[in-house]
């Protein structure tokens, strides 16, 4: 195979659909809309943009009566990640509506560890998810794939998530795009479609 023909994806090695499933027949799964990525020591590249996305793609969700969830990561007090504090806050574009439920969770899969699985439960949850918010190669991949594990259909939508440049392990810098691209692309491999923009779902 030519390097510049790419791969078959493994979904389509296994006969997954690459559709996107309607709004309105989904779970908004909102994972980590907090001002940690807004500024400071975790501020993401484009985490503005992604965050206007965000909203769009969550009042959306709720003109259509889909189910909303909220995911926020909890690193304990004083650190960027202080639910307790304003910095860990979900950011106020985004908070949640009264009943909306909020997971707590601590590691990059929202559904470890977590009360995510039984709350999809008690809300009647179809298999189908959509999946936004930060960072992109870290808790948007490995929720994801918690999903999938479980046997949900998982879509992220690719204009609602953001991540940050990191140094490669040989010392290189991977641009914020790069691993924006890449992060994405891991996900549409086999996790679930990609939906380019908060607008291309179907409602």
């Amino acid at each position: 195979m030519s390097a510049s023909t790419p791969s078959t994806t493994l979904r389509e090695l296994v006969g997954l659909s690459g559709t996107l499933p309607r709004l309105a027949d989904s779970t908004l799964i909102m994972v980590d809309f907090q001002n940690t990525y807004r500024s400071g020591v975790m501020a993401l590249e484009g985490a503005e943009e992604a965050l206007a996305a965000g909203a769009r793609l969550l009042a959306a969700a709720r003109a259509a009566a889909a189910p909303v969830i909220h995911v926020v990561n909890d690193g304990g007090e004083g650190t960027p990640y202080d639910i307790r504090a304003e910095i860990g806050a979900i950011s106020a574009e985004v908070a949640p509506l009264d009943g909306e439920p909020v997971v707590v969770k601590q590691v990059p899969n929202a559904f470890h560890g977590t009360g995510l699985e039984e709350t999809l439960r008690q809300l009647g949850a179809g298999p189908d998810l959509v999946i936004a918010g930060f960072m992109t190669h870290m808790c948007v991949t490995f929720t994801a794939q918690g999903a999938f594990n479980l046997g949900y259909r998982p879509t992220v939508v690719a204009d609602a998530t953001a991540t940050r440049a990191l140094a490669a392990p040989d010392g290189t810098l991977v641009p914020a795009a790069a691993l924006q691209t890449a992060s994405l692309t891991t996900i549409a491999d086999l996790f679930g479609p990609v939906a380019p923009t908060a607008d291309s779902l179907p409602v």
